[in-house]
C-alpha cells in the first residue's frame, strides 16, 4: 500500500504542475494585453476555471499522500506550514509555500464577486511566485530516475516562461496611436 502511495504522490505531483502551467498559461493570456474578445475569451475563461478545478484536485491527493506515505517523512502540519518538514525542509517548504499561496487565490478567486477588483487582481499575480515555486519543488523533489516526469516538468517551465516572457514583452495593439499621444504636447 505504501508505494502505491508513493507512486501516486510522485504521478499527481507530475500531473499538478502540468495543470497549474496550463491554468497559468491561459491565465496569461486572458490577462495580457492582446486578450481574447467575444466567444473565444469566453472560452478560454471556462476552460482555465475547469483546469483550475482539477488541478486544485490533484494538488490536494499530491499533498495528502506526500503525507500518508512512510517512504519519508513528512508531517501534516509542514503540509501547511511552509519549511517545517524535517525531510528536505526547504525543497518541500516550496511545495509548501505554493499550496498556502494556491489556497489564497482560489479563495479569493471564490469571492470574487464581493472583492473589489484591485484586490482581487494584486492577489491573483500571486500566481508569479506560485508556480515557480512549484516547479523548482517538482524539480528539487521529483523523481530522478524517471526521465519522462523529469521531462515533463521542464517542458512546463520553458512553457510557461514563454508565456510569462510574452505577457512582458507584448505590446498595445494600437502602440503607434498611443506614441502619437503620448508625444503630442499638454497644455
Amino acid at each position: 500500500m505504501n508505494e502505491a502511495l508513493w507512486y501516486l504522490s510522485r504521478a499527481t505531483g507530475v500531473a499538478s504542475i502540468a495543470l497549474l502551467t496550463a491554468v497559468v498559461v491561459l491565465g496569461v493570456v486572458t490577462a495580457g494585453r492582446r486578450r481574447p474578445h467575444g466567444g473565444s475569451a469566453t472560452v478560454v475563461m471556462a476552460v482555465h476555471r475547469w483546469l483550475s478545478l482539477g488541478m486544485l484536485t490533484f494538488v490536494t491527493v499530491h499533498v495528502a499522500t506526500a503525507v500518508a506515505e512512510t517512504y519519508v517523512s513528512i508531517e501534516a502540519v509542514s503540509a501547511v506550514l511552509p519549511f517545517t518538514s524535517g525531510y528536505e525542509p526547504f525543497w518541500v517548504g516550496l511545495g509548501t509555500l505554493a499550496v498556502d499561496l494556491l489556497a489564497v487565490v482560489a479563495a479569493t478567486s471564490w469571492l470574487r464577486p464581493r472583492l473589489p477588483e484591485r484586490v482581487w487582481r494584486w492577489v491573483h499575480r500571486a500566481t508569479y511566485a506560485l508556480w515557480p515555486s512549484a516547479l523548482v519543488h517538482g524539480l528539487a523533489l521529483g523523481t530522478s530516475d524517471q526521465p519522462g516526469l523529469r521531462a515533463v516538468t521542464l517542458a512546463c517551465g520553458g512553457i510557461g516562461a514563454v508565456a510569462v516572457l510574452w505577457r512582458l514583452l507584448a505590446t498595445h495593439a494600437d502602440r503607434a496611436r498611443r506614441d502619437v499621444v503620448l508625444g503630442g504636447e499638454w497644455s
